[in-house]
């Protein structure tokens, strides 16, 4: 039995940056729990940086 090939196309009306939009909104959905560690990570890095220069200063 051969085996076919096979072949998607997709029709997008979007432009470019729309599509990218999307896409982005739709990983962050997908990933949110991820991305909320990640900016409250960030968010601690910055707390603590701020705190060793008001030590440092005072």
């Amino acid at each position: 039995m051969q085996k076919r090939k096979l072949n998607y196309r997709f029709h997008n009306p979007n432009s470019a940056a729309a599509t990218a939009d999307y896409i982005l909104k739709i990983f962050i959905d997908a990933n949110s729990e991820k991305v909320e560690k990640a900016i409250q990570a960030a968010a601690d890095q910055v707390d603590r940086e701020m705190e060793c220069e008001k030590g440092d200063s005072a």
